[in-house]
């Protein structure tokens, strides 16, 4: 009977995993044919679509831990989550293919997401993030919102006439996926919070620690998945802007509607710590993009070592 628990933790803790990954492909491939049905260009799409997609996991873990357990568990998972995309997403990228860095990505997206980071590290440090702080960070998502717009602008004033006719037409089908994939994320976000919690809390372990670990893992899944086939098909620019877009999104976006909702405390211990490697993490692989317009395999290499170091001085 005492195994009765942990092993029902363990089936919800796979199950909210697999839901995760199966709404998030059935919303990214809804979004991104949505999109082009449009008349968007697939690398806009790429950038722009699949990263905001990719990031839904994050944003109904985050809502739902706030309701049924804790502000600490959604933001656990969003530092976890963005350390994760950058160490270990782009680690594992970088490492099955070296990542060629654009110049729209770097001069477009690179700025926002150091502004992110430090947004969020900045309006935190007095130990709460309140419904201010939320409207800030929404503020930063609009202006970051209104520069992807102005690019969608140009990209779409160069689509050619042929280019037009060669898109899809959007399909009921497309809405059916976005609405299964947002039904599968919501049950899975459930689920993976109820296992996750049960087996370390049972454990010993905070809600804190939960979110940036177990949580933090299960909701970068999409980021890692469509990154990585991303890199083995050779486009490894869609990998780096998934990440820098995923990364953007989780601030501004998914905290900012959290701290509006609800005020978000936070520790010393997170100030002292996985704030600071926030901004670590960011910095580094800003560093690397710069040196060579590209994340070599031995860059990889290093995310990967940071990564596994960082999740390391998290154990108690």
């Amino acid at each position: 009977m005492p195994l009765a628990a942990p092993i029902v933790d363990v089936l919800l803790l796979a199950a909210g995993i697999a839901l995760l990954y199966a709404g998030a492909e059935l919303l990214v491939k809804g979004a991104a044919e949505l999109a082009l049905g449009f008349g968007l260009r697939a690398s806009t799409v790429g950038v722009t679509v699949v990263a905001f997609a990719t990031t839904t996991p994050e944003l109904f873990v985050t809502l739902v831990g706030a309701f049924t357990v804790s502000t600490d568990i959604g933001l656990g998972a969003i530092l976890g989550s963005n350390v994760a995309n950058i160490g270990l997403v782009l680690g594992i990228s970088a490492l099955i293919r070296p990542l060629d860095v654009t110049e729209t990505v770097l001069k477009s997206h690179v700025p926002f997401m150091i502004l992110a980071a430090l947004l969020l590290v900045g309006l935190g440090l007095d130990g709460r993030l309140d419904a201010v702080d939320g409207v800030i960070l929404l503020a930063a998502l609009v202006a970051f919102t209104w520069v992807v717009l102005r690019r969608i602008q140009r990209t779409q004033a160069s689509i050619s006439a042929a280019e037009r006719d060669r898109m899809p037409d959007p399909t009921l089908l497309d809405v059916g996926y976005i609405v299964g994939g947002l039904v599968a994320l919501l049950a899975g976000s459930s689920w993976l919070i109820d296992g996750g919690q049960g087996l370390l809390v049972a454990a010993g372990f905070s809600e804190l620690f939960i979110g940036l670990t177990v949580l933090a893992l299960g909701t970068s899944l999409p980021e890692l998945a469509a990154s990585a086939v991303s890199a083995i098909r050779g486009e490894a620019e869609f990998s780096v802007g998934n990440v820098v877009g995923s990364n953007i999104y989780n601030v501004l976006a998914v905290i900012g509607v959290l701290a509006v909702i609800t005020p978000v405390e936070i520790s010393a211990g997170v100030r002292s710590f996985e704030f600071p490697a926030l901004i670590a993490f960011t910095l580094l692989v800003v560093a690397l993009m710069l040196r060579g317009r590209w994340i070599s395999r031995v860059d990889g290499a290093i995310l990967l070592v940071a990564y596994v170091a960082f999740v390391y001085l998290l154990f108690p």
